[in-house]
């Protein structure tokens, strides 16, 4: 059973901080692992990767069988069904189409001292995406890491996606292919992180790495970040649903329940202004659990790291939700527009009852790699921008440097920086003769 709140309650602050600092994610102390993992790839390169992989997938490799083959590509494919690929087609043209809209311009402009001043954009040169593997993988994963790199320009993109036992998804090559990927290979976990940021001799290094993956894949990128950039270190999934009674429990059941069933550390959480509307939607979870595929998992989830929250009205209701600062947040009330102008913490908001939060998953458009763990409180979801690099622009004319030069000369002078301000004043000299 979740945990039932009221903040009408004396405790409830107490309770609500339990809710709010209650660790989630499996801690193995896997650091120490994942460092030597790295170290051994970098110092062996793809001897390390392949023994690593047998030994974790029990997948046999070779240097010439690292990289999924275009032969093994194409075949796959053909074996993915009409529909599935209509599916993935068209969450691809949307995803597309709403990433090429976050594109930022360059800018330039002269001041009024005649300096010349801008910024340009440009595409990091290689991307490698994570993708976890086996037949458990997800081909939309795909498509939100590569379809923005691609739209921003990255030239390079490269996917590790284990297959242990050897199983590939053939709609992960599928989406792979839609999104523009460039090299695919069979290997995964914190190897896989360290070819991609250290290289071998069959996997170049890359830029930026991307994508969601166990403790062990968070640990590493952790390790290898400032070698290369990473999006975000990601948690286990969640949800928050802020619902009036005007709404049908067995909805809200199924929107709570689809995070709950990703991973038995995610969270689900139902905010709601009728308490006998919430013990309706608890109710409702309870029957879809009995015949959930996922249920297992799903039940765990709900029972252990589950909450339904009774507010006064809906202005404590995002109080509450700017505090968790949720991955996904659902408003299922009369105004979800006006409602969401007060919930500025989240990685994505989903407006009404007609819009789950699966939509986002698949084929809404916005991307569906999202801040977890509170860190929608000062981060954002991945986007263009996290495939590009802003470039400053200066230009100064004689004029110009006669303006503004003697203030920087002053300036260098403060901070006991003598060349500093002698690269300005030899300029000026010359000005001056």
């Amino acid at each position: 059973m979740p945990v039932f709140l009221n903040t009408q309650d004396a405790e409830f602050e107490a309770q609500f901080q339990i809710l709010l600092n209650a660790k989630r994610e499996d801690s193995p102390d896997v650091d120490a692992i994942v460092a030597d993992i790295i170290a051994d790839v970098r110092a062996r390169g793809d001897a390390a990767v392949i023994e690593l992989t047998q030994r974790f997938d029990r997948l046999a490799l070779t240097p010439d069988t690292i990289a999924i083959s275009s032969e093994e590509i194409a075949k796959a494919i053909d074996e993915v069904p009409s529909a599935e690929r209509a599916a993935l087609e068209l969450a691809a043209a949307r995803i597309r189409a709403y990433h090429a809209r976050q594109m930022p311009d360059d800018a330039s402009w002269t001041d009024e001292a005649g300096a010349t001043l801008g910024w340009r954009w440009s595409a990091v040169s290689s991307a490698g995406l994570y993708v976890p593997g086996g037949l458990a993988s997800y081909p939309s994963s795909v498509l939100m890491n590569a379809i923005p790199a691609k739209v921003a320009g990255v030239p390079r993109l490269a996917i590790t996606v284990p297959t242990p036992g050897g199983i590939i998804n053939p709609l992960v090559l599928l989406a792979a292919k839609i999104a523009g990927v460039d090299e695919i290979y069979r290997i995964g976990g914190a190897q896989a992180i360290a070819a991609l940021a250290y290289g071998t001799k069959t996997i170049r290094p890359v830029d930026k790495i991307t994508g969601p993956g166990n403790a062990f894949v968070a640990a590493a990128k952790r390790r290898v970040f400032g070698k290369v950039g990473i999006d975000m270190i990601a948690g286990p999934s969640e949800i928050l649903v802020i619902a009036d009674a005007d709404n049908d429990p067995d909805w809200i059941a199924l929107d709570l329940l689809s995070q709950a069933e990703h991973d038995e550390s995610a969270q689900s959480i139902l905010i709601t202004d009728n308490a006998a509307f919430g013990r309706a939607v608890d109710e409702a979870v309870d029957a879809r659990l009995k015949t959930l595929e996922r249920r297992a998992i799903a039940g765990i989830s709900w029972r252990d790291n589950g909450a339904v929250i009774t507010v006064g009205d809906l202005d404590e209701a995002a109080e509450l939700s700017n505090r968790i600062a949720p991955e996904h947040l659902e408003l299922c009330v009369t105004d979800p527009d006006a409602l969401s102008q007060k919930t500025i913490h989240a990685g994505a908001i989903f407006l009404g009852q007609w819009t789950p939060e699966a939509i986002g998953d698949y084929v809404g458009g916005p991307n569906h790699v999202l801040p977890t763990a509170r860190s929608a409180r000062f981060s954002s979801g991945l986007s263009v921008m996290d495939f590009l690099k802003r470039t400053t622009l200066s230009k100064m004319t004689p004029a110009a440097l006669c303006i503004i030069g003697p203030a920087a000369e002053t300036l260098a002078k403060s901070e006991s920086l003598e060349a500093h301000g002698m690269s300005v004043r030899a300029r000026l000299d010359r000005l001056n003769d």
